[in-house]
């Protein structure tokens, strides 16, 4: 049966698992959209060491390290969902930044 915390632990995993394959076995697709919006490499690359280590500190058992974790993911997450806007790509393109933005309130939230 599927408990709120067994629910987290789920979301945890799925989070953990979608930021290490967009940038690890995904990366080109991440360096051509970080060109596309004009943002430098430097740039890219502190998003992704930010991204790596909010999603393993979700995974800790610290309810504080876990929190900004969280936290820190979603305004990761914001901030991409925003560059969307701006850039008034399609509702698609939007949808797994705002998905990890979503797990990560729900993860502050219930976590």
């Amino acid at each position: 049966m599927l408990n709120l915390s067994n629910s987290l632990e789920v979301l945890k995993v799925i989070t953990l698992s979608s930021v290490f394959f967009v940038w690890f076995v995904r990366y080109e697709n991440i360096v051509q959209e970080f060109k596309k919006y004009g943002y430098s490499d430097k740039l890219r690359d502190f998003v992704g060491i930010l991204k790596l280590t909010s999603v393993i500190l979700i995974q800790s058992s610290n309810p504080l390290i876990f929190k900004l974790g969280s936290v820190s993911l979603g305004i990761l997450m914001l901030a991409a969902v925003i560059t969307h806007i701006k850039t008034k790509n399609p509702l698609i393109e939007m949808l797994p930044s705002s998905t990890l933005m979503v797990f990560s309130i729900l993860l502050f939230t219930f976590g």
